[in-house]
């Protein structure tokens, strides 16, 4: 990749610039490779020579890497922030969710994240026709920065944001401290345009399993998954081969010449003519030195090698990913009979679940304070510490039938009687939160409604109260 040099800009920016472009071109070649094996485009190589080359040509994949990533991608899911000390709504969150379809960008990034082993998202100002505040969440094919184990933040990052049919950058942000830098390269050259903030650098890490010496985390395809693929694969190659080749029956004539394989016009018959003709008969030639032909048949072998081999590559893929035998086993599989079994078949892939929410939810908090700051028009260091209390509200990654979650949620409600009134209460007892929403809203206009009712008979009360005085002072007078 070519350095980029953009006008107007300083010799620190331009060091900066072009050490992430190297770093993000160093890891490039890993992160396409994992992505390829995600959208099923990874061909085995060929090894060996005992199945013919045109098997290996028929590009015959398997999707366990895109299971294993999409599976506990599945069970991360975000349902929104709760703020103990306020309303949300107040600081306009309900603009910042629908206006940056927040529910759906989060799932994207976290599987962008199990996929490369990071992804980052990032804050800017919205522009005319957009909403106040713009979350974006990018890839680590287009985006990384410097990460600084002191502050545990981010001190820049970079998005390419457009590459050229070279695969040249042409169109960038920086984000460094106080200041972003965005550029684009056209015919003439490339423009440059620099933005002050508040906001410090407003980008965030979402990091798959991050350690210590690796801040930005591991792929969920690991080089063990994609190996393991790889070998599956072949089993599936050489089964394929094995379907045409070695299911059918092995026969050896003696006695007769090449005759009787060759067409009307002394052409010699495709294969599979000659494998499937099913041959009747065939003429004795008494010159020969054995007048009469004779057959040998020997039987066609079981692909139940192939089979079994796939099969074990399949429990070995499982146990690498912490998924459960039936994910991606195809025999020898028995469905839980209970609840309990279940969730003791799940228990690792849960326990990842978690473990990924746990690691997203620090940064996804940040960036949405940073938002709801931006909606606001609030600086960074003018934060109200109030909202220290918002945080993210992820989904149970257990898969609880109705029943089970009410019946839960009951008991704990006769344990705490008077949560039944709260909204925690509603969510024990298994409502979402338009549910919720709908439930609230239906008692105030029932609450409404009752109040209006008693207050129109209070008033029919008090007109008929001085009647019947008038009645009553007549009746002694």
């Amino acid at each position: 990749m070519d350095r980029v040099t953009l006008p107007g800009v300083s010799d620190d920016d331009h060091r900066t610039l072009n050490l992430l472009l190297d770093q993000l071109n160093e890891k490039n070649e890993r992160n396409v490779l994992r992505q390829a094996y995600y959208d099923m485009k990874r061909v085995v190589r060929l090894t060996g020579s005992v199945i013919p080359p045109q098997y290996w040509r028929l590009g015959i994949v398997l999707g366990w890497s895109g299971k294993a990533v999409d599976v506990l991608a599945r069970r991360c899911n975000l349902d929104g922030f709760v703020w103990p000390d306020g309303k949300l709504d107040d600081l306009g969150f309900r603009e910042v969710w629908e206006g940056n379809n927040l529910g759906s960008e989060v799932s994207q990034a976290g599987i962008s994240s199990l996929i490369h082993s990071t992804a980052f998202v990032v804050n800017t100002r919205g522009g005319d026709g957009e909403p106040d505040a713009l979350i974006h969440f990018r890839d680590a094919l287009n985006a990384t920065g410097e990460w600084n184990p002191r502050t545990r933040r981010l001190d820049n990052l970079l998005s390419v944001n457009a590459r050229g049919d070279d695969d040249q950058v042409t169109a960038l942000a920086l984000y460094l401290n106080g200041r972003t830098i965005v550029a684009e390269k056209d015919s003439s050259g490339w423009s440059v345009d620099v933005q002050e903030h508040a906001w410090g650098v407003p980008a965030e890490p979402l990091p798959y399993k991050p350690r210590l010496g690796r801040p930005f985390g591991s792929s969920r395809i690991s080089r063990e998954v994609m190996n393991l693929q790889d070998q599956a694969t072949r089993a599936l190659i050489r089964l394929e081969a094995h379907s045409d080749i070695y299911a059918i029956p092995d026969l050896w004539l003696l006695g007769a010449d090449e005759s009787i394989f060759k067409n009307a016009d002394g052409s010699m018959r495709a294969a599979w003519q000659v494998v499937m003709g099913r041959f009747k008969g065939v003429p004795d030639d008494d010159d020969a030195q054995q007048p009469r032909a004779d057959v040998k048949q020997f039987p066609a072998s079981s692909p139940e090698p192939h089979l079994a081999a796939l099969n074990a590559y399949a429990k070995m893929f499982a146990r690498s990913t912490s998924l459960p035998d039936t994910a991606v086993a195809i025999t020898d599989m028995a469905n839980p009979t209970s609840a309990e079994a279940y969730d003791a078949s799940q228990h690792e892939l849960i326990a990842e679940a978690e473990g990924a929410t746990d690691d997203w939810a620090p940064y996804l908090r940040r960036a949405t304070v940073r938002a709801l700051a931006m909606q606001n028009g609030i600086s960074a260091g003018d934060i109200p510490p109030e909202w220290a209390t918002i945080d993210t509200k992820w989904r149970d990654p257990r898969y609880l039938s109705r029943a089970a979650q009410a019946d839960a949620g009951t008991k704990q409600l006769q344990a705490v009687p008077w949560l039944a009134e709260t909204e925690v209460g509603l969510e024990l007892l298994g409502l979402d939160e338009q549910q919720i929403r709908r439930a609230w809203a239906d008692r105030r206009r029932a609450q409404a409604q009752q109040r209006t009712t008693m207050l129109a008979a209070a008033a029919q009360a008090a007109r008929q109260a001085p009647a019947a005085a008038e009645g009553t002072g007549g009746d002694a007078g």
